[in-house]
């Protein structure tokens, strides 16, 4: 069970925890809701508490935008969140509570357009565009099926450092290793929580979430000789901004394919187009990552892997 809200009263808690096999761990998926579930801050306002681990106390892009999804939804509990964007300015840390300000555009009988900024300590981290509807009854049907893949059963388990989150991989495609093999620019992940209040905003909240996890390394994947484990390393790699639209209710407790594809890499940018579906193979949402892959500038900010991007 999770604790209840106290106001703007915001813990801090810097963890080293152990999984059961040995490894270092983030913390469990209670944890990971607790972090998205912002609390009232005054009118239009919302503020999160605060989470990080020792190895890099980064906030990521797309906690920050599963974490404004919640802040709307509690804004405007009638109406459901269907299309969520946000660029990133710049590194939130993880340590300190973040600040969610909403700006109502406009408040229509069907739908509702909000403006999110994210601030840290009086400094911008964050920008956003929420629209959200109260959903009408369908003339028309379609959705785009998903490509053939292996389901979680025949996919391979990988650990994520968050307890209680279930991640396994297509193929077990998802590799750091500069020396791994190379191929398409593409990579599947199946995704499903152990237990989960029963709260639609916090759902979606945790499917945007893992949207910033893959699409970097989906894009490294063709290029032989560069993997992901040098990120924040010899590579300067951040995700710049997300898109999302939501087209269905999400069960984050049941299975989430994530499909990502990196259509573009280049100039120092990636571009993916990718998509979610549950198990059955109904289409819950879409959403495009753009991303840096660059090599840094300053050698000595390389050094710092737990703050560089």
């Amino acid at each position: 069970m999770l604790p209840p809200h106290h106001g703007s009263v915001v813990p801090t808690a810097q963890v080293r925890v152990t999984d059961p096999a040995g490894g270092p761990t983030w913390g469990d998926a209670a944890h990971l809701v607790e972090l998205l579930d912002v609390r009232p801050d005054g009118p239009g306002r919302f503020i999160s508490v605060a989470r990080a681990d020792e190895r890099r106390p980064v906030v990521e892009g797309s906690q920050m935008l599963g974490q404004a999804i919640v802040a709307a939804d509690r804004h405007a509990p009638r109406r459901r969140a269907v299309s969520a964007s946000m660029v990133f300015l710049r590194v939130a840390d993880a340590t300190r509570p973040l600040t969610f300000a909403l700006d109502e555009l406009s408040a229509g009988r069907s739908f509702t357009t909000l403006a999110v900024s994210v601030t840290q300590d009086d400094r911008s981290c964050a920008s956003g565009l929420l629209l959200l509807d109260e959903t009408a009854p369908e003339v028309i049907r379609h959705a785009v099926a998903p490509l053939p893949a292996s389901g979680p059963d025949e996919s391979e388990p990988y650990d994520m450092g968050v307890t209680g989150r279930d991640v396994r991989i297509v193929d077990g495609a998802y590799t750091g290793d500069a020396d791994a093999p190379v191929g398409p620019p593409v990579l599947d992940a199946w995704v499903r929580f152990d237990e989960l209040p029963d709260d639609r905003a916090l759902h979606a909240g945790l499917l945007a979430q893992f949207t910033g996890h893959l699409s970097i390394a989906a894009a490294l994947r063709p290029h032989a000789g560069i993997g992901q484990d040098e990120a924040h390393r010899t590579l300067s790699t951040a995700v710049n901004a997300i898109s999302l639209s939501l087209h269905a209710d999400v069960h984050a407790d049941q299975w989430m394919r994530y499909y990502h594809h990196s259509t573009f890499a280049g100039d120092g940018m990636t571009h993916a187009e990718c998509r979610v579906h549950d198990e059955p193979g109904d289409l819950l949402a879409s959403f495009a990552v753009d991303a840096m892959v660059r090599p840094f500038a300053d050698r000595a900010v390389a050094d710092d892997e737990r703050t560089a991007l």
